[in-house]
C-alpha cells in the first residue's frame, strides 16, 4: 500500500522515517541503465528499457564498500501494494535498506509491472531485471536474497518457491504465504506481527510450522503491538536477518 492510503497517524510516523532516509545519496530520477554498471555508491533509481515489454523502473542501492573486483551479495526487495510508480524505492528507503545495510549488499527494487508479483509479467520483468544486475555488477551468485513488505512479502514466497535456482534464501515480511509449502527447498525467515490486521498471523505460522514438520531451515520473528502499515516499525526485526544471513552463506 502506498504512503498515501496509510491511516493518518501512520502515514506520519512513516514519513518522519522516510524524510530521514531522503539523506540518502540520490542519483536523477528515471536514469538510464543502458549500463549501470558505471554506478557509483549510493541510492539510485533507474530505468530499464525493454524491446519485449515495458520499462522496468527500479531502485538499487549500491553500498559505499564495493568493488567491482570483489563479488558481493545481492537483495531482491519486492514492494508493498497501490500505487507501484516509486514503490520500490519506497520499501527500500523506508524498510530494506536501513534493515540489511550492514551486509554490504547490493539491493535492487524494482516496480511492479503487472499488478500483484505473481503475475507471470511480473515473473519476466524481475527476471529480466536480475540478469542485468548480474551481468554489470560483481555478485556473488550463491548469496542471493529476496525479501518484501506486505505484497511483497507474498512475492518473496512465490519467487523463493518458483525460482529456487535463483535464490539462496527468502525473508518475506507481512505477507500472505503460499497455501502450502510442498516442494519448498530454500531457508526461510518470515516476520511477521500477531497484530496485522490486513494479513493474518496464523497463515504465516501454519506455513513456516509445515517446512519445520518437514525438516527445512525455517524460521518464525513473531512481534506483537505493530499494524500491518506500520512499515518502518519492522526494521528491528528485519535486522535479524543480517546474522541469519551470514550463516546461510557461511
Amino acid at each position: 500500500m502506498s504512503i498515501e492510503r496509510l491511516p493518518r497517524f501512520y502515514r506520519l510516523r512513516t514519513l518522519m522515517a522516510y524524510s530521514i532516509l531522503w539523506l540518502l545519496p540520490v542519483a536523477a530520477a528515471a536514469q538510464d541503465a543502458s549500463d549501470p554498471s558505471t554506478l557509483s555508491p549510493g541510492f539510485h533509481r533507474l530505468t530499464l528499457p525493454r524491446a519485449d515489454g515495458p520499462a522496468i523502473n527500479y531502485a538499487i542501492l549500491v553500498p559505499d564498500s564495493y568493488s567491482p573486483s570483489t563479488p558481493i551479495p545481492l537483495i531482491l526487495a519486492l514492494h508493498f501494494g497501490g500505487n507501484p510508480t516509486g514503490a520500490g524505492a519506497s520499501v527500500l528507503q523506508i524498510l530494506i535498506g536501513p534493515a540489511l545495510s550492514e551486509l554490504g549488499a547490493i539491493i535492487v527494487a524494482p516496480d511492479s509491472v503487472g499488478g500483484s508479483w505473481t503475475t507471470p509479467e511480473n515473473e519476466v520483468a524481475v527476471n529480466a531485471l536480475l540478469d542485468t544486475v548480474l551481468d554489470h555488477h560483481a555478485i556473488d551468485e550463491a548469496k542471493i536474497a529476496v525479501t518484501g513488505f506486505s505484497m511483497g512479502g507474498a512475492g518473496s514466497w512465490h519467487f523463493a518457491q518458483s525460482f529456487p535456482e535463483r535464490f539462496s534464501a527468502a525473508i518475506p515480511i507481512a505477507g500472505r504465504p503460499p497455501a502450502s509449502a510442498a516442494g519448498w527447498q530454500l531457508p526461510v525467515l518470515a516476520i511477521h506481527s500477531h497484530d496485522d490486521e490486513v494479513a493474518p498471523f496464523e497463515p504465516t505460522e501454519a506455513r513456516i510450522a509445515e517446512l519445520q514438520n518437514a525438516g527445512a531451515d525455517a524460521t518464525l520473528i513473531a512481534l506483537s503491538g505493530i499494524t500491518h502499515y506500520e512499515t518502518h516499525r519492522f526494521q528491528d526485526a528485519l535486522q535479524q536477518a543480517v546474522p541469519w544471513l551470514h550463516e546461510i552463506w557461511e
